[in-house]
């Protein structure tokens, strides 16, 4: 009988410890930064720019862009005290202004957790802001989480979610100890 050769596992990346920041690009600036500060209740840092590199590729090496895009402004903002936000501004000959979709390539949303999904998504209709249906209690390994998403001002995909007894995945693997303390 043949010895079962098994295939090295594949390197994960070295050092990764978290998520610094999410980036997104937004039509307007101030009004996006009316949105998170005011609305979502995050924390303005800072600002940089403009950047541009009309003399080279710089933008279309380094960032995937128009080689003439300009980096009008970008923002930064704390939300929760945890995540940040790099909110830029671009212009660029050939800049896409549609929303990806969820289906869409590319397509994503940013997803808030909240203490008590109903009276956030009250706050958020109270705001006029687009909700996308009624929320949804999960099930599965995520039951127990209960979510809604809805639109920013410019179009973009935003989700409340709410578990505050915990996931049944987080139960159930409590319940049944931690595998790694059980072995060896």
């Amino acid at each position: 009988m043949s010895e079962l050769v098994r295939a090295p596992r594949p390197a994960t990346l070295p050092g990764l410890t978290g998520v610094d920041h999410i980036g997104f690009t937004v039509p307007d600036l101030e009004a996006a930064r009316a949105f998170l500060v005011d609305v979502l209740g995050c924390e303005y840092m800072y600002s940089l720019g403009p950047f541009r590199h009309d003399d080279s590729d710089w933008m279309t090496e380094h960032l995937g862009v128009d080689p003439c895009a300009v980096m009008e402004q970008l923002h930064f903002f704390r939300c929760g005290g945890q995540a940040i936000f790099e909110v830029f501004q671009y212009a660029a000959p050939d800049q896409d202004v549609d929303q990806p979709r969820n289906s869409d390539i590319g397509g994503h949303h940013v997803a808030l957790y909240v203490e008590d999904l109903d009276a956030a998504l009250a706050f958020l209709q109270e705001q006029g802001l687009t909700v996308l249906g009624d929320p949804t209690a999960s099930k599965g390994p995520s039951e127990g989480q209960r979510w809604v998403y809805f639109l920013s001002p410019w179009g973009m995909q935003f989700e409340l979610v709410s578990y505050p007894d915990g996931k049944a995945y987080d139960r159930d693997r409590t319940a049944a100890g931690n595998p790694e303390e059980q072995s060896g």
